[in-house]
């Protein structure tokens, strides 16, 4: 396989603009950047999330090489396909039939892992955003990423379910009516 990287000092990002996987040439501060460095950001979550957890499970394996196929989507405008929803929607369906029924909201936290995955899944709402901001033609990636953040709110209730530690929002404002 050839070298994807040969420097990683280029200076061609010095006057504000970078290159997406196409050639084009864009302002650093253009949302198609943002929506990269947000997904980017969420991968590294489950970088952390794999330190914090032992048996890492395939499940999240296989995301972590999902979000890097989304970014490709990204950076090479459609060109690239989406990763399927499906399979992380199964996972999440499966995960949530072993817990109990929300009768409240649940405050992150619940020990490190699971506070850790709250964390991504906050910031897999925001890289949903950030791609949903950009056009139609991503309309997959932003399902993905809706899905995901699905599952990353199911997975980090399991874990602190496993860890004996989820709390609940005890409700100090009444609904309406």
């Amino acid at each position: 396989m050839a070298n994807r990287i040969s420097r990683v000092t280029t200076r061609t990002g010095d006057t504000g603009t970078s290159g997406t996987a196409t050639g084009k040439r864009l302002a650093k501060s253009d949302p198609l950047f943002g929506a990269l460095g947000d997904v980017d950001e969420l991968n590294s979550h489950f970088g952390l999330l794999r330190a914090a957890i032992k048996d890492f499970p395939p499940f999240a394996d296989a995301i972590q090489q999902d979000l890097f196929d989304l970014g490709a989507c990204l950076a090479t405008e459609g060109a690239t396909p989406a990763p399927d929803a499906a399979a992380i929607e199964s996972v999440s369906s499966r995960l949530n039939e072993a817990l109990p029924p929300l009768k409240e909201f649940v405050l992150p936290g619940g020990g490190e892992a699971a506070a850790r995955c709250h964390v991504a899944r906050a910031v897999c709402r925001r890289a949903e955003r950030s791609v949903w901001a950009l056009d139609a033609d991503y309309a997959a990636c932003g399902v993905y990423l809706n899905r995901l953040s699905d599952l990353l709110f199911v997975w980090a209730r399991t874990l602190a379910r496993a860890h004996g530690d989820e709390v609940m929002w005890r409700g100090s404002v009444k609904p309406a009516g």
